[in-house]
């Protein structure tokens, strides 16, 4: 906080209850330390969760009216950025206003969806935080899994991923502690920067190696080992009873 804007998924896993139980002491801190804070929804209906972050953000925040009448929330907007056309930002501005708020209320993110819908979503691709290392050691593996949203349930914990002799090499992410000895296919790269020493490919190398892949992959195959999905159902078992019981939210 202070003199920055902080942007912040609510979703992960009770966007509803983040809104009731966390926003009013996220808002004790911003008007004491200033800044702006946005409320970022990443599933379920998309006029209907920005309007829910516009009226839980009114309550707690407070709001002004504008020359032309529209309440314009202090310090604080919402930004949603999932799934975005141009049909679906004109329904959502249609719905803001209608309720009384100003569009300097709201923000988009610019997606494949403005484009031409070529889009990470293509290869199901996301990037989720899924483990935490405290300042006293301790880590705690995460995951997101919405209420609203079933399709962006993610994987917890820290991975490796090695090359499946039974379906032509085909990568297979496992958790790190459990994998084959077979050299890791996952390299890191970036580490609060650049990784020192690190050479990337060429763009003619990553083109190679994806015909090469492409053809000799199955085009359905195996992407996560079962002792990774046993502990995916492991971990949202005790985070959905953390949820249920307040405690994540504590």
């Amino acid at each position: 906080y202070g003199k920055g804007v902080v942007a912040c998924v609510l979703d992960s896993y009770d966007y509803a209850r983040a809104l009731r139980d966390v926003l009013p002491i996220v808002a004790e801190r911003q008007v004491r330390d200033g800044g702006v804070f946005v409320i970022r929804p990443d599933s379920g209906d998309q006029v209907e969760a920005v309007l829910m972050g516009l009226q839980a953000a009114d309550k707690v925040f407070g709001s002004t009216l504008n020359s032309k009448g529209y309440k314009v929330i202090r310090n604080a907007s919402v930004i949603q950025g999932d799934g975005v056309t141009l049909d679906s930002l004109e329904r959502i501005l249609d719905a803001v206003l209608n309720a009384g708020f100003s569009a300097e209320c709201v923000g988009f993110g610019m997606g494949g969806g403005l484009l031409q819908k070529l889009d990470r979503d293509m290869m199901g691709m996301a990037v989720k935080l899924s483990s935490i290392t405290y300042e006293d050691g301790q880590t705690r593996d995460i995951m997101k899994f919405p209420k609203q949203g079933s399709s962006k349930v993610s994987l917890p914990g820290k991975f490796s991923v090695h090359a499946d002799a039974t379906q032509n090499g085909a990568p297979v992410a496992y958790r790190a502690s459990h994998a084959p000895s077979d050299p890791d296919l996952l390299q890191l790269v970036y580490d609060c920067g650049p990784v020192p020493g690190h050479t990337w490919d060429s763009f003619d190398a990553v083109r190679a190696r994806l015909d090469d892949q492409w053809t000799r992959f199955p085009k359905i195959a195996r992407a996560v080992s079962d002792d990774l999905l046993d502990y995916q159902k492991l971990v949202h078992d005790r985070q959905e009873q953390r949820v249920n019981d307040g405690s994540a939210f504590a």
